[in-house]
C-alpha cells in the first residue's frame, strides 16, 4: 500500500512540474485524437445525414450494420489499418506505417461507425413536422434538410464528444499501426501499458490520471450537452 500511495504522490508531482515527457505524450495524444476527430467529423456527419434523408433498398439493414459496429474491436480495425498501409498492402508507399499520420487514419476509421450512428439518431430524434413546417413556409428541400440538421446539432455535438473520447482512449489501432515509438507515436494509452510492464509505475499513474482526466472532462462536457437538449 505504502508503494501505491508513494508512486501516486510521485505522480501527481511529474503533472505539476510539467514533466517533459508527460507533455510531450499527452500533447501527441489530443492532437492525434483531435485530428481524426475533425476528420470523422466532416465525413460522417453528411454521410449520416444522406443516409437519414434518402430512402433507398436496404437503408435498414446499413443502419442497423452501422449501429453493429460500434462495437468493432479496435484491433480488427488496426489490423486492417495495416494491411492497407503496409509496404504490400494499396496505400504502401505512401510510408503510412509507424506514422502519427496512419494512426489518425486508423483512429478516423475506428470511429466512423459511432459518428455515422449517432447522427442518424440525432436527426432521427426531431419531429418531421419541422420539416413541414419549414417546407409550408416556403422553405426549399435542402433548406428543410439545413434547418432538420440545426435542429439537432446538440445531439450531433455529442455524437462528435463520443467519437472524440474513443479515439482518445482506443490502444489497439494506436499500438498496431503507430508501433508506440517514444518521441515520434507513444501516446497515453500505449505509454500506460508499456511503463506499466517495465515496472515504471510512477509515469503510468501520471499518464493514466491525465487520461482519466480528460475522459473526466469529455464527459461532464456530453452531459451538459445532453442537458442543454433535454431543456431545449
Amino acid at each position: 500500500m505504502d508503494e501505491i500511495v508513494a508512486g501516486l504522490i510521485k505522480a501527481i508531482e511529474l503533472i505539476v512540474t510539467l514533466n517533459p515527457e508527460v507533455v510531450e505524450i499527452t500533447s501527441r495524444s489530443l492532437g492525434i485524437a483531435l485530428t481524426s476527430t475533425l476528420f470523422a467529423a466532416l465525413i460522417d456527419i453528411p454521410l449520416g445525414s444522406l443516409i437519414y434523408f434518402h430512402n433507398f433498398h436496404g437503408k435498414r439493414g446499413l443502419v442497423n450494420i452501422i449501429q453493429t459496429l460500434y462495437s468493432l474491436p479496435t484491433v480488427t480495425v488496426g489490423l486492417v489499418v495495416f494491411l492497407i498501409i503496409s509496404r504490400s498492402g494499396p496505400l504502401g508507399p505512401l510510408g503510412l506505417l509507424f506514422t502519427p499520420a496512419g494512426m489518425v487514419l486508423g483512429q478516423t476509421i475506428l470511429i466512423t461507425p459511432v459518428m455515422i450512428g449517432l447522427t442518424i439518431s440525432a436527426l432521427s430524434g426531431i419531429s418531421s413536422q419541422v420539416r413541414d413546417t419549414a417546407i409550408s413556409l416556403g422553405a426549399s428541400q435542402s433548406q428543410a434538410i439545413l434547418t432538420i440538421i440545426s435542429e439537432a446539432r446538440v445531439a450531433v455535438m455529442s455524437a462528435v464528444l463520443l467519437g472524440f473520447g474513443r479515439a482518445l482512449s482506443e490502444v489497439g489501432v494506436a499500438t498496431m499501426i503507430g508501433g508506440n515509438i517514444r518521441g515520434y507515436t507513444r501516446v497515453l494509452t500505449t505509454a500506460i501499458a508499456l511503463e506499466t510492464s517495465m515496472g515504471n509505475l510512477e509515469l503510468s499513474m501520471a499518464l493514466g490520471i491525465i487520461l482519466i482526466s480528460i475522459s473526466l472532462l469529455v464527459n461532464i462536457i456530453l452531459n451538459m450537452v445532453q442537458g442543454r437538449m433535454q431543456r431545449g
